[in-house]
């Protein structure tokens, strides 16, 4: 039963982390595009927003990529240290997974925390586009709880050797 909903809810991660990333990357780099060839054709044109535009994104893509780096097993950890003591690698390879955990859900005890705390301020808007900033600090909370789950379901990869949640070795 919890193979079964393991491999849901990482299809599921899946398709909201690479559409997600695919969607607001894309939007960023139409809009500095659109702003860069506008402001090089035309002497008083551009786009006033993209550059907030532009870092909103990065900000989203920063953190959504870490859940990413999680699932292909990229984010920084101990290395030098196993390829020296091979013994050392799983203790390691558990450590690391620990500290994800306890960052997650600091993250998660944060994030909630700091987004309440702008929904409530009604003035916490970006300053040229005035989007309510919870909007993104939503991105936290929801961040905390997917690398959870994601170093969860790696760490059951770990413990039973197969690679990947739906059975292959």
């Amino acid at each position: 039963m919890f193979i079964k909903i393991f491999k849901t809810v990482d299809r599921v991660f899946l398709r909201v982390e690479e559409w997600s990333l695919f969607l607001t990357v894309g939007i960023a780099l139409c809009t500095a595009m659109a702003n860069v060839i506008l402001r090089k054709v035309t002497s008083d044109l551009s786009l006033y927003w993209s550059d907030e535009v532009v870092r909103k994104v990065i900000f989203f893509s920063t953190y959504i990529g870490c859940v990413a780096a999680i699932r292909n097993r990229s984010l920084i950890r101990i290395d030098a240290l196993p390829q020296m003591l091979p013994i050392l690698r799983r203790p390691l390879t558990q450590f690391s997974h620990l500290a994800v955990l306890i960052f997650s859900l600091i993250m998660i005890y944060l994030g909630v925390q700091m987004t309440y705390m702008m929904y409530l301020d009604e003035y916490a808007r970006t300053a040229t586009l005035q989007i309510p900033e919870y909007f993104f600090y939503a991105v936290l909370p929801l961040m905390g709880f997917m690398m959870f789950f994601r170093t969860l379901i790696v760490m059951r990869e770990d413990w039973t050797g197969i690679k990947d949640i739906t059975g292959e070795q």
